[in-house]
């Protein structure tokens, strides 16, 4: 993992892309408490941004912390960059820090196909089987609720069988966990928020040709 204290290659992409507007504090559920001004100025700024950055710049900032990870995440998502689906897929599985979980999950979900399917199987196979990591479970979960819509598909219902993995996982817990459905829902007003980027990043795409 890169350590922005001691990279200056790093740190400048953090200045640019990371950092602005407090940007990575805000992508999640921060987008949802926006008003239509605030919505507004902060997808044409993360277009700009996701129209900019080259992908060797996004594959820094995801070998950076947290804040890097999530916001570079981000950036794949708007820009459709299904390139990055594999290592998107390694890093959820990672968990190796904290509030990048849903970012990838955003990515997936922007992705929309059965390989994105196959890389949250992946983890909640891996971690309903850990009820002492409360991770991204649930998220995780809800995203898989979502493209089961999107696609027409059942892919959640082995996790959420009566006495299968989800069950399993929440009765040896000592507290509640988020509900999926809640989390499709979040999921989906993430996505439409990435997929609203994604408009803006086109119509740049279009100014620049012309």
């Amino acid at each position: 993992m890169r350590d922005v204290r001691s990279d200056p290659e790093l740190r400048e992409l953090v200045r640019r892309f990371v950092t602005p507007d407090r940007r990575y504090l805000r992508l999640g559920g921060g987008l949802l408490r926006l008003n239509r001004v605030e919505r507004s100025a902060f997808v044409r700024n993360l277009a700009q941004a996701a129209y900019e950055i080259t992908p060797a710049e996004l594959g820094i900032l995801l070998e950076g912390g947290w804040r890097e990870r999530k916001t570079a995440a981000w950036l794949v998502a708007v820009a459709h960059r299904t390139e990055f689906r594999d290592l998107i897929g390694r890093l959820l599985l990672a968990s190796e820090g904290p509030y990048a979980g849903a970012a990838y999950c955003v990515a997936l979900a922007k992705f929309g196909s059965p390989a994105d399917v196959e890389l949250l199987g992946a983890y909640l196979d891996h971690y309903l089987s850990r009820p002492d990591l409360d991770y991204d479970q649930a998220v995780v979960l809800g995203t898989l609720l979502y493209l089961d819509e999107i696609l027409g598909s059942a892919y959640a219902t082995r996790f959420l069988a009566p006495g299968g993995p989800w069950d399993r996982w929440l009765e040896v817990r000592a507290v509640a966990a988020l509900d999926p459905h809640y989390c499709r829902q979040f999921i989906q007003q993430l996505r439409a928020f990435a997929d609203e980027t994604a408009a803006a990043i086109a119509s740049l795409d279009s100014r620049s040709r012309s």
